[in-house]
């Protein structure tokens, strides 16, 4: 784990189940809040001295017909994820199904001004956000062959009790995944990470889990 510096991570969810953040100092979670606006989760990191967010949602719209590189390289590892839509095509759709995604895209944009994008080019010291997600993140430290969404709500928890977070305050699976992104942010700021991706249809990031089983 980092040293003392705040990380974030932010579990995006549709209207009714609504955005988790979780703050992790060290291995404490330090902040533990849902149902929150995201200027709001801004605040709130600004306040815990926040260096890095790893935020579970697509970055960036798929750009064109071509899908996104990210995507395409960990679906290339065995690992899948709802392909981002281009963003006109998302706002067509009647479902709303993608009511999360937008949900995502206000996130980014209200941490933007003081969390930039990742573009796999950071500086030490600069605050930054990015793209994970819980599933990428179990595969970077299990394999892909053993990560398993039936198993979800076991495998996630062994993955903080093994980097010595103490999981019994989490309520929920989308609690969980956000202390999974949070771990991330931690990984990230050590500079243990695999970014997947272009700049074009932004990255996603997971941990290298250096001695670990990555497919």
């Amino acid at each position: 784990m980092s040293s003392g510096q705040a990380v974030a991570g932010i579990d995006i969810g549709g209207d009714r189940k609504g955005n988790h953040l979780v703050i992790l100092r060290g291995t404490e979670i330090v902040c533990n809040l849902s149902q929150k606006a995201p200027e709001h989760m801004l605040e709130i990191c600004l306040q815990f001295g926040v260096a890095a967010v790893g935020i579970d949602a697509p970055c960036l719209w798929r750009a064109g017909d071509a899908g996104r590189q990210a995507e395409k390289e960990l679906a290339r590892r065995r690992i899948f994820s709802f392909a981002t839509p281009t963003r006109e095509l998302a706002k067509a759709s009647k479902s709303g199904f993608y009511g999360w995604m937008f949900n995502g895209e206000r996130i980014y944009q209200a941490f933007a001004p003081h969390f930039p994008l990742f573009n796999n080019e950071r500086k030490i010291g600069e605050r930054v956000c990015f793209e994970t997600f819980p599933h990428a993140i179990t595969s970077a430290f299990l394999g892909s062959e053993i990560a398993s969404a039936k198993r979800k709500r076991t495998q996630r928890r062994e993955i903080l009790e093994d980097a010595g977070i103490e999981t019994t305050s989490l309520r929920s699976i989308d609690e969980v995944d956000a202390t999974l992104c949070a771990l991330t942010a931690n990984y990230l700021l050590k500079g243990e990470i695999v970014a997947y991706g272009d700049k074009l249809g932004g990255f996603i990031v997971v941990p290298a889990a250096t001695g670990r089983k990555w497919i």
